[in-house]
Order: structure tokens, then C-alpha cells, then sequence
């Protein structure tokens, strides 16, 4: 077939399985070339199994006879997967169904519209039933168990006519090994016109599934989580390690390989101390002590969460006495002095947050990429009253439409069958008595915008599940780097909900927009402890005249950099100490100029071009995630 012709035919898949079907059907063969390589594969194997496009599936089904037994082999799985599949089942129920297959494809649960399945087309889309390609086909359970990886088969891509006005999406369920244990399943009745985003919510359902499994399963030893960023250690994101008393790595999640950079093979069995270079008892002292503490390894900074901790461990690594006077280490927090670094104008709208808060008045913090709205929520939570309550962080763009709602408000043991055991609570109410930072609010959804804004009229948050309401009592810090005045103008984002989270806003500058750059500098320096360095007058005025896309993020990586590479006595920096890339940037890099919108494209395609398209890393360049990536290309038409 020419090149062409199939590349036109794949860039519509639909077509082109019909196109396959019908010649299949006429000719006897199943002609190359016309489906995605996934497809024609799953319909070779299809068709090795002896069946036909147009099998009656009702002479081939294959059930359990004991539904009670069955389900009660795959009670972990069942549990495990019950938040994902509850919340799978609001979002996509009435218009299709959500399904969770074990490890031969038969499935275990299935929720949502039942209406679509109607007696003439015997689907036999219900418990106990095996969905195996064997049986039934390329269909999206089935084809997930032989590939192991997501897969989105679209209407007449199922090899069966039966089902072929369905459109699947799954995703394989992994344990700590590596090992298949089942799968998550969105069908729904026609064309999926939107593939990307329905594969993005059901992978994101399976690392949910796979990280309470990996808790589950390690029980009884050590269960840290990691990630190089402070918000996503709560997120399907999240790098998961299990240890044993001596710091050797039991097992690590598929996630905690990608942001090590290295496979399973290599990290397991070896220590704690060899991968980020810190003893396991003073490790967990320190995650004992803070419930987010951070780690220097030679690949860079990383925060830890202490998840699990076996209470037989020796009295060197367990929790001090609550009689006991512990002396913390001192705060990573910088002081509202320090973080405005000589800016007077945003020290004086810190101060006036500050207040705000204390007279229980949100607070809204605006600026670019990377300006440093975290770090500015802590220090705004650190400075006012509530310095000792928790700080609860959620990440509004991190976390898949789907599972957001579960997140904020939680749900009551018995919500919904197979419900974790004494239920979930949500972030609301983790952070009753302290401050909850909603960061990056403009991209919350907009039935979500109504139950949060409810939530905050009335002060009280109700679990998924009913009972009895939960008074609150918190301070309020949403940040964004979008202009939501103008997504209120476009319909975007509530304009109630706008005037209720911006009673005070902060703005925080860009780096090129500093009036102070060398204070800022400072302020950074002394934070690594090395205040006694000085910038050299040249590489200064360089630096005050770059660009800086990655604003104070990136400012204090290259510092960071250039201190390691510093002799303890040397104390002016210079440009021997810069990386050999960002001195590259530095001379290639012209100053950005024109409208907010301009710029913002003229990054993503820079980002694009340093990383060869690479939407992962042109992403991470830029400090946003995947998700809010895909969305600014689409919003400026660069896809």
C-alpha cells in the first residue's frame, strides 16, 4: 500500500477499520497496512482463534459460576479500585460504563448506563465474563491483557460486529513488580472524538488503582513517596519505594523508575543511601519529624513523604516522644522580608495578605510560570496565626477531572460498594484549623467551581457519600497563572466564585520585571547558605538582561548549579561556574518581547524545539504539566 494511502487511512481509524472489514469480508483475508499496528495485530490474533467478524457471542461465552467466590479472589484489587471506579462512574456513567477486568480479561465490576446494553445485541457485558480476545475478540479489555499497555479501540476497530458501535478506552493495573493485575475500562456508545483526554483520565485512574495496591501490598514495611515537586506527592504522579529495616529497596513503582531514570532491575535490592545518598535511619528521622521533608541527591532536589512505618523498628528510627522536646531543623521558609527581596511594592501586599487572612479574608496570588506562588502560599501561611496548623496544597491541574471532587471533599466508609474502609478525607478537611492552597484554580472545572463556591458560602464540607456536614474552619490561598477576569469574560470560571477567592490579591513579579534583581539573587544564595557570594558585575548585567522563561524557578536552579560547582573559598561567581547549556541559552536566547499571548507561544515553541517535540519535556522545562501543556497548544493552535 503507498505510504500515503496509509497514512490517510490511519489518521482516521474508523474508516479505515471499516475499509479493513469489508475487504476482509469480501476477500477472505485481512489486507496490511489499513489499521493502527495494535489493531491489525490484536485482529490477527482474532482471527488464529477462529473467530469471525460476524459471530454471535452468545455460542461463545465464557462465565464463572460462582460470582461470590470470584469476586472475593479479587477482593484487593475490588477495594483497591473502588475511589477510581466510583468517581469513573459519575463522570462517564450516563452515557457509558465503566468496567474493571481481572488479569484474564473477565470482568470483576462494571457500573453506569445499563440502558446500552439491550437484549437483541447479547452483549454480555456483565459480571464473571471473560472478554479475551480468545472470546470476544479486539475489544479494549482483552487487548490491554496481551499488550499491557492503554490502548483506545475506536467503534468498528473491534473486531466483532457485535460490538462495534463501542468505543473503549483502558488501562493496564500494575502491581509493585511490574506484574499485570487487572484493568480499567471507560465504553461508551459511538465515536471517542476526544482520544487523548479519555486515555489521560483512565491512565491516571490506574496509577491511583497501582499506588494503593503497592501500599497494600508492603504493609508491613517502609512506603515512602517522592517527586521533585512538592504538589504532585499526592498525585498519580507520585514515586513510590518500599524499604526494608536496612534501607534496601523492596520494590518501586513504575512512576519512582521514570523520575530515578532507572529501571526496576537496577534499583531494587540496592539501599536508600546509594540512590539518593542519606542513610536510612537518618532518613526517617527526618521524615518522622516533618511530613514533608527534602532530600539533595545527586540528580537534584526531592521532597519525601513518610506513608508507611512498621512500629517494630528499633527506637533509632522511630517517632520522638511526644513528652520529648524535639528540636526541629530550621524552616526552608523564607521570611516575607526575604521572598519580596527589596521589592517594597510586593512586600507591602504581603503584609496586607498577611492581615487578610487573619481576619479570615482570601487570599489570591497571581503571576507568571514559575514566580513562585507555592513558595509564597507557605510563606504567607507561616507568617500568619496559623504558623503551627497544617498547610494543605492541592494542585487543580494535576489531578484528573474525574478524581478531584473525591480529593477536596472525601468520602464516608460505605459511599459506594467496595469502599475503602473508614472512608477517605478529603483535602477540606485536612486542612480544618490550618490554610488550603488551591493552586492553579483557573483550571478547575466548571461544575466543580459550584461545589467549592457552595463550600465556601457556608463553611462546611459534606463527603461524597452523605451524612453528617463537617464545620470548617480555614484560611484561604487559591493562586493562578492565568487572567481570570478574562476566563470569567469567556464563560470559563464563575464570576461568583472570582470575588469570593480574590479578597486581597498578590501579583508576583516576573524576574525580568525585578526591580531588584541582585537582591533577589541574594535572597537565593543565602538560602543555600552561602550568602558571602557575590555575582561578578559582567555575568550581573548579563543575567538582569536574559530573558529568564522559567522565571525564579529557573533562576534558582542555575544558582543552585553554579554554587556546586564553587570552591568553598571561592566567593565571586562567575561564568566558569555556569553550566556549558545555559551559557548556550544565554547567547542564543533573545529578550522576549510583544503581548502576554505572543510570548507565551514564543516559549512553548522554544521548549518544543529543545526537547524535539518531546511534550514531556518541553512541559517540565516550562514547570507546567502535561495536561495545562496540551491545552495552551490547542487554546494557540501549535498542535
Amino acid at each position: 500500500m503507498p505510504q500515503r494511502l496509509r497514512h490517510e487511512l490511519i489518521s482516521d481509524p474508523v474508516i479505515a477499520a471499516r475499509t479493513a472489514r469489508e475487504r476482509l469480508q469480501s476477500e477472505g483475508e485481512l489486507p496490511g497496512g489499513y489499521l493502527r499496528d495494535e489493531i491489525e495485530a490484536s485482529w490477527r490474533r482474532s482471527l488464529q482463534a477462529g473467530l469471525h467478524c460476524a459471530d454471535d457471542q452468545a455460542q461463545k461465552l465464557d462465565e464463572v459460576a460462582d460470582l461470590g467466590l470470584f469476586r472475593e479472589q479479587h477482593d484487593l484489587l475490588l477495594n483497591a479500585a473502588a475511589p477510581e471506579f466510583e468517581q469513573l462512574s459519575k463522570q462517564f456513567g450516563d452515557d457509558g460504563l465503566i468496567l474493571l477486568g481481572n488479569v484474564d480479561a473477565r470482568i470483576l465490576a462494571l457500573d453506569g448506563n445499563q440502558d446500552i446494553i439491550t437484549p437483541d445485541r447479547r452483549l454480555a457485558l456483565r459480571q464473571g465474563v471473560s472478554w479475551s480476545e480468545d472470546h470476544r475478540g479486539t475489544n479494549a479489555l482483552g487487548t490491554v491483557v496481551i499488550e499491557q499497555r492503554p490502548i483506545l479501540i475506536n467503534e468498528q476497530e473491534h473486531f466483532l460486529d457485535t460490538v462495534s458501535h463501542f468505543s473503549c478506552t483502558s488501562a493496564p493495573i500494575m502491581d509493585a513488580g511490574g506484574k499485570l493485575q487487572g484493568v480499567i475500562d471507560i465504553t461508551r456508545v459511538g465515536r471517542n472524538w476526544q482520544p487523548q483526554d479519555t486515555l489521560g483520565v483512565v491512565q491516571m485512574a490506574a496509577r491511583n488503582i497501582e499506588a494503593r495496591l503497592f501500599t497494600t501490598e508492603y504493609q508491613k514495611g517502609i512506603v515512602l513517596a517522592f517527586h521533585p515537586r512538592r504538589q504532585y506527592l499526592r498525585s498519580a504522579w507520585l514515586g513510590l519505594v518500599a524499604l526494608d529495616e536496612d534501607g534496601k529497596l523492596l520494590a518501586i513503582n513504575e512512576q519512582g523508575c521514570q523520575l530515578l531514570g532507572h529501571t526496576r532491575r537496577k534499583v531494587v535490592g540496592r539501599t536508600i543511601e546509594e540512590l539518593v545518598g542519606e542513610k536510612v535511619g537518618a532518613l526517617l528521622t527526618k521524615c518522622l519529624r516533618e511530613p514533608i521533608t527534602v532530600v539533595q541527591t545527586q540528580a537534584g532536589q526531592l521532597f519525601c513523604e513518610l506513608l508507611q512505618f512498621p512500629k517494630r523498628l528499633t527506637p533509632a528510627t522511630s517517632a520522638p516522644s511526644p513528652s520529648r522536646k524535639v528540636n526541629r531543623p530550621k524552616t526552608l521558609v523564607p521570611t516575607l522580608e526575604q521572598f519580596a527581596a527589596g521589592e517594597s511594592r510586593l512586600l507591602r501586599a504581603f503584609n496586607m495578605a498577611k492581615r487578610a487572612l487573619d481576619h479570615d479574608v482570601p487570599v489570591l496570588i497571581k503571576g507568571e510560570t514559575g514566580t513562585g506562588k507555592e513558595i509564597a502560599a507557605h510563606v504567607l501561611h507561616h507568617g500568619g496565626s496559623r504558623r503551627n496548623r497544617p498547610l494543605v496544597a492541592v494542585n487543580c491541574a494535576a489531578i484528573p477531572e474525574g478524581l478531584i471532587e473525591s480529593e477536596l471533599f472525601g468520602y464516608r466508609e460505605g459511599a459506594f460498594t467496595g469502599s475503602r474502609r473508614g472512608g477517605m478525607v478529603g483535602r477540606f478537611q485536612q486542612a480544618n484549623g490550618g490554610t488550603l492552597f488551591l493552586d492553579e484554580i483557573g483550571d478547575m472545572p466548571l461544575p466543580l467551581q459550584a461545589r467549592l463556591l457552595r463550600v465556601l458560602q457556608e463553611r462546611r464540607v459534606e463527603p461524597l457519600g452523605g451524612g453528617d456536614a463537617v464545620e470548617l474552619d480555614i484560611d484561604l490561598i487559591a493562586a493562578s497563572h492565568r487572567n481570570l477576569k478574562q476566563l470569567v469574560a469567556e464563560g470559563k470560571f464563575r464570576e461568583d466564585l472570582y470575588y469570593r477567592l480574590s479578597g486581597v490579591s498578590v501579583t508576583l513579579p516576573s524576574v525580568r520585571n525585578r526591580k531588584d534583581f541582585p537582591g533577589l539573587c541574594r535572597q537565593l544564595l543565602h538560602k543555600f547558605d552561602r550568602p558571602d557570594i557575590v555575582l561578578a558585575p559582567d555575568l550581573q548585567e548579563r543575567l538582569v538582561n536574559y530573558d529568564w522563561p522559567g522565571n525564579v524557578r529557573q533562576l534558582e536552579m542555575v544558582l543552585k548549579v553554579a554554587v556546586a560547582f564553587m570552591d568553598q573559598e571561592e566567593q565571586v561567581l562567575t561564568e566558569e561556574h555556569l553550566s556549558d547549556d545555559f551559557l548556550e541559552e544565554l547567547d542564543e536566547r533573545p529578550v522576549v518581547v510583544g503581548t502576554l499571548q505572543e510570548t507565551q507561544e514564543q516559549l512553548i515553541r522554544q521548549a518544543l524545539d529543545q526537547h524535539d517535540g518531546n511534550i514531556s519535556g518541553a512541559a517540565k522545562s516550562l514547570g507546567i504539566s502535561r495536561a495545562t501543556l496540551y491545552r495552551r497548544m490547542k487554546t494557540q493552535e501549535l498542535e
